[in-house]
């Protein structure tokens, strides 16, 4: 069972810890997950593509991350959701931290807080070994292809992780 720390309105851990995907948050009550983008040297993203079969946003594109475990960092949580998504490890890319929003759903119990990495590497097709059972592909895409996914409505995250595509 995965366990999640929780966090409070000021993103500190209050000690307390959720199961992963338990949606029954008190208003001030946040969890914290991470989105890591990987820009190449030519000015493309590294982008995958959600499996047909997820229950949320099948099909879409998006960004490697995922939720930060009980006692993980946020730096340690994206070095392990990009390297298990894609099978690239960023430890020495260039880049690092970059922002942090915070979303509160108190309609769906379900606040959180996503910090935002970028890094910066030269990679290529045969560096990328997909996780079978979230990714269905990939793409180094262009920023106007990625602006292209998002005006379409099926590249998750983009309105709040926009400024990290330069």
């Amino acid at each position: 069972m995965e366990l999640w720390d929780i966090y409070n309105e000021n993103k500190e851990k209050t000690g307390r810890t959720m199961k992963r995907n338990d949606w029954n948050m008190k208003p001030d009550e946040f969890h914290l997950t991470v989105l890591g983008v990987i820009k190449r040297p030519d000015g493309t993203y590294l982008i995958t593509r959600r499996k047909l079969d997820k229950e949320w946003a099948a099909g879409w594109w998006e960004v490697p991350g995922g939720g930060v475990m009980a006692g993980e960092t946020g730096e340690e949580a994206i070095k392990r959701e990009i390297r298990e998504e894609t099978g690239i490890d960023v430890s020495n890319a260039e880049g690092g931290y970059a922002f942090t929003y915070k979303r509160v759903n108190p309609e769906e119990k379900n606040n959180y807080f996503v910090d935002i990495y970028k890094y910066i590497m030269d990679i290529n097709e045969n560096d990328v070994t997909l996780q079978e059972a979230e990714t269905s592909g990939f793409s180094f895409a262009t920023l106007s292809e990625i602006e292209g996914y998002a005006k379409e409505g099926i590249f998750l995250h983009y309105d709040s992780i926009k400024q990290i595509f330069d």
